[in-house]
């Protein structure tokens, strides 16, 4: 008898490392929401300066496996990076996408995106006249940052990068989304950061994203599952996150200067 597959997804939201939640069911014949025995969860960014995982990466994914696996629905929603991890120890979650490798014992996350850290700087801002801002130059400045409730992993590896400098930040403001980032950043309240991909997505005309001084900074999005050898199911979806030929070009960002 044919059965269908259900997998529910949640993922990071805003700035906050994304968990995608998936229960994949096979029943015969009949769909059922949450079955408490076969339970597949991924997580996604966080949608924020902090992790946000582009749209279009995430929409590839998700027609990937649509193409290859049609009789799997997947469903997504949003939770924290803590809940994530919370969800994949408790056997809620079977796999996240998060911005933080701090996952603790029983889990382990694995670098599969990387994606370049920019920032949002207003249009006709006097920073505009470097191509590469000096990160001394961008703390002179009010900061529109993202909420660290809301955006931890996102928020672990921006904290990596401004400890580089020795200057008391001014923060204009904290938000739980890029949107609302992106919004103060055009009004001019301050400067945010954000990776290059969700910048161009959101494609503020008022807004201008400006890579860092110096070697390039990256933002690393991991994935998170527990200890031990995966499902065929679920080892196919990983198999879609991270192929072979991303796994290639890990060693290249070692070379960088990688926020992970």
């Amino acid at each position: 008898m044919a059965g269908l597959k259900q997998l529910n997804w949640a993922s990071e939201g805003v700035g906050a490392t994304a968990a995608a939640l998936v229960d994949l069911s096979t029943v015969a014949g009949n769909k059922i929401s949450n079955p408490p025995w076969v339970k597949f969860q991924s997580a996604g960014w966080v949608n924020f300066p902090s992790a946000p995982t582009p749209q279009a990466r995430l929409a590839a994914l998700l027609a990937q496996c649509r193409e290859e696996e049609p009789e799997v629905e997947i469903c997504l929603s949003e939770v924290t990076f803590s809940e994530q991890v919370r969800g994949l120890n408790d056997d809620l979650f079977d796999i996240g996408l998060a911005q933080s490798d701090e996952v603790g014992d029983g889990l382990v996350a694995e670098p599969v995106w990387f994606d370049p850290l920019v920032v949002a700087v207003p249009a006709r801002h006097p920073l505009l006249s470097y191509r590469r801002v000096p990160l001394d130059e961008v703390v002179r400045y009010p900061l529109v940052l993202c909420d660290p409730q809301v955006c931890e992993g996102f928020w672990q590896q921006l904290q990596r990068v401004l400890g580089a400098v020795d200057t008391r930040l001014i923060i204009a403001d904290r938000v739980p989304t890029l949107d609302l980032m992106m919004a103060l950043v055009a009004a001019g309240y301050g400067l945010g950061f954000s990776s290059l991909a969700r910048i161009n997505e959101l494609n503020n005309p008022d807004v201008v994203a400006r890579p860092l001084g110096g070697c390039a900074s990256m933002l690393t999005t991991y994935l998170v599952r527990r200890e031990g050898d995966p499902t065929e199911q679920l080892a196919r979806f990983i198999g879609r996150v991270s192929p072979e030929e991303s796994q290639a070009l890990l060693p290249d960002h070692a070379s960088h200067k990688e926020i992970a």
